[in-house]
C-alpha cells in the first residue's frame, strides 16, 4: 500500500508520526478494516526508530481507532472521519454498549452476592489478599494496564472470599473479558480519586464485615461509570 508520508526530521517525532497517521485515517487513505503498514515499513518510511513508531501506534490504539491482533498486524477499527469522533483528548470506548451492559448485570448478580458471602466466609488470608491487590492498585495509579490487572485481582479476591467454587470458577474463566472491560473503563474514564476511594471503602467494609456498605459503595461506583460514559458519548 503506497501512502505518501513525509520523512520526519523533528524533535517531537512521536507526535509528528501520530499526526500524519491520524491524517491518513481521517482522509480515508487508511479505511476502516484496513491493515496499517508493518512496524518495519513505518520505521523505514518515517526514517525514525521503532520505539517512536510504537509510541505513535499506541496513542492511536489508546484512542480506540486502531486495534492490534497478535501475529496479524494493526487495523483501523472505525470510520472516524465520517462520524467526527476522532479527538486527541477524548478516547473512544472500544467496548460495545451490549458488552458493557452485560458486564454490568454480571457484576450486580455475582459480585454483590459474593460480597454478602465474603462477609460471612472470608478468612484472614482472604482479607490479606484483598488488601494486597488494593495496594497494587494504589502503586500503579499512573499505569492503567497494571492498575486494571490489580483491579481484577481485587474483585477476584472478593469472589474467592465467598468460598463458592462455582462463582470462583466463573470469575477466573472470564479473566480476559473482565480485564479488557476494566482496561477500557480505566483508559477512557481515567483512574480517578473517586474510583480509588471507592475500592478502599469496599475493602474496609468487607474487613469490617459490613455487606451493605460494600454493596452500596460498589453500586454507586458502577452507577457513576454509567453516567460518565454517557457524558463521554454525548459531550
Amino acid at each position: 500500500m503506497a501512502v505518501g508520508i513525509e520523512s520526519v526530521q523533528k524533535q517531537n517525532v512521536v507526535d509528528v508520526i501520530y499526526q500524519q497517521m491520524k491524517k491518513h485515517i481521517q482522509d480515508g487513505t487508511w479505511e476502516p478494516g484496513c491493515k496499517l503498514p508493518s512496524e518495519a515499513e513505518l520505521t523505514q518510511t518515517f526514517q525514525v526508530s521503532r520505539v517512536s513508531v510504537r509510541s505513535a501506534v499506541q496513542k492511536l490504539r489508546d484512542l480506540g481507532v486502531v486495534v492490534t491482533h497478535q501475529g496479524k498486524g494493526t487495523y483501523v477499527t472505525r470510520d472516524v472521519a465520517r462520524y467526527d469522533v476522532f479527538s486527541d483528548n477524548q478516547p473512544i470506548l472500544h467496548l460495545s454498549r451490549e458488552e458493557f451492559d452485560d458486564m454490568y448485570v454480571f457484576r450486580q448478580t455475582v459480585e454483590f452476592r459474593c460480597m454478602a458471602l465474603a462477609v460471612k466466609n472470608a478468612t484472614e488470608d482472604n482479607i490479606k489478599e484483598l488488601e494486597q491487590a488494593l495496594n497494587r492498585m494504589l502503586v500503579n495509579k499512573d499505569d492503567y494496564k497494571k492498575y486494571s490487572q490489580a483491579d481484577f485481582d481485587f474483585h477476584l479476591a472478593i469472589v474467592k472470599a465467598s468460598h463458592n467454587k462455582i462463582f470462583i470458577h466463573v470469575m477466573e474463566s472470564l479473566k480476559g473479558i473482565y480485564i479488557h472491560y476494566l482496561e477500557e473503563l480505566n483508559r477512557v474514564l481515567g483512574i480517578t480519586l473517586e474510583s480509588v476511594e471507592a475500592h478502599i471503602k469496599v475493602f474496609m467494609a468487607l474487613k469490617n464485615r459490613d455487606a451493605q456498605a460494600a454493596t452500596e459503595t460498589l453500586n454507586a461506583a458502577m452507577t457513576h461509570n454509567v453516567q460518565a460514559l454517557e457524558d463521554a458519548r454525548h459531550p
